[in-house]
């Protein structure tokens, strides 16, 4: 346990901020995980709308790096552009 109090309130804080990041961390995947399994090029379509806007806000947040937003959204409009043909 840290003995100085500056080190608590640390502590304290990265205790909240692991909580906020797992949580939205596992809401992205989930969003992920709703435009791979998309069956209908429309359904496809609002998924990564939702997606891209989290993978968006989760790389401002720090949660995950920019570039891992990137080439996620590149990665998903492949898939829902291969769902079209």
């Amino acid at each position: 346990m840290p003995n100085v109090k500056s080190a608590e309130k640390r502590a304290r804080q990265s205790i909240v901020r692991r909580d906020r990041n797992r949580r939205d961390r596992t809401r992205l995947r989930s969003a992920i995980k709703k435009v791979r399994q998309a069956q209908t090029p429309d359904a496809g379509q609002a998924a990564l709308k939702s997606a891209e806007s989290l993978l968006d806000r989760s790389a401002a947040k720090g949660v995950i790096h920019k570039n891992t937003a990137a080439r996620t959204k590149s990665r998903l409009s492949a898939h829902v552009a291969r769902l079209t043909t």
